[in-house]
């Protein structure tokens, strides 16, 4: 099957008048190195490369021979210009259309996306093994409800529902029923993760590095550690909490999270850290849009990412 797309942007060309007026002039004041990006000697293996680079990235596998032919056409055919770079991934990310062996592009590209963030965060669990641990928390509710014990059913209830929604979160958010900052909400807040970071002292660092990409200062360990281990008041980054709830809150709705998405886009497609600039520009908009696309979109049409140099 081939997977064609339109949406071909015509490059414009812009006109400058100069009005003379009577008795004076003005030079025309030329700006070096302002040039439009000339893409036309750009070899086609270069021009293949960067769309099968874009096919694992955003969906995990290589593009099928159609689908190859397909993309270079319409990007060379483009000159490569950014709108047809734009089509391309906006195609793998959102389209419903049916494809062999994937269902459809925007299922695979959510599929890999939980994959990702399961790897960041929960060493890359399988959903095998999460439903392993849903069992074990079922039977553990189970068996204090018989026993009459109502707190430790109460407890492992919803431990089983913090679990079912870990599971649920790839369809939620692939429907926009939920954000990213709720998907890594519950990447963090259930039993597996517990069990990869044992204790409060490890819980606190690893949510730090997971999220941030950094330790916490010993300000902001001792109060996560004192809201996480002791349900004691604490304020962290501006907001007050007393509980472990509320502490993986307060580092999800932090600006310092949104950053830590952007460095874990650019470390992912770059395989470098972000600039202070690069961090500022994506994550100023993302703070209040919260759609991580658009970040990921912004970085792989770049040239430094398609190597169109």
């Amino acid at each position: 099957m081939s997977a064609r797309w339109t949406g071909h942007f015509a490059v414009g060309i812009t006109a400058m008048f100069l009005v003379a007026l009577p008795g004076c002039s003005k030079d025309v004041e030329i700006i070096e190195g302002n040039k439009a990006p000339d893409y036309q000697g750009v070899p086609t293996v270069v021009v293949r490369n960067y769309v099968n680079r874009v096919f694992i990235d955003l969906i995990g596998r290589e593009p099928l021979d159609t689908e190859m032919d397909a993309a270079v056409a319409d990007l060379e055919g483009s000159g490569l210009s950014l709108s047809a770079r734009t089509a391309l991934v906006d195609l793998l990310m959102t389209s419903t259309a049916s494809i062999p062996g994937d269902s459809s592009y925007k299922h695979a590209y959510y599929q890999r996306q939980y994959e990702l963030y399961k790897a960041r965060c929960l060493e890359g669990a399988s959903d095998a093994v999460i439903d392993q641990f849903i069992g074990i928390a079922q039977q553990s509710a189970l068996a204090d409800s018989l026993a009459g014990n109502t707190a430790g059913a109460d407890a492992a209830n919803s431990e089983v529902q913090r679990l079912l929604d870990l599971r649920a979160c790839r369809i939620e958010y692939r429907e926009g029923l939920i954000t990213i900052n709720e998907v890594f909400r519950r990447m963090v807040s259930n039993n597996v993760y517990d069990q990869i970071n044992m204790g409060s002292f490890n819980f606190v660092n690893a949510t730090f590095d997971n999220l941030f990409f950094r330790y916490p200062t010993t300000a902001e360990f001792t109060a996560g550690y004192d809201m996480v281990e002791h349900s004691a008041p604490a304020i962290l980054f501006g907001s007050s909490g007393q509980s472990k709830t509320d502490y993986v809150d307060i580092l999800i709705a932090s600006t310092e999270f949104h950053e830590g998405m952007v460095r874990w886009c650019y470390v992912t497609f770059l395989g470098r850290q972000p600039s202070s600039y690069e961090v500022y520009t994506h994550s100023g908009p993302f703070v209040n849009d919260k759609d991580l696309q658009k970040v990921q979109r912004n970085i792989l049409i770049s040239d430094e990412y398609a190597n169109f140099q």
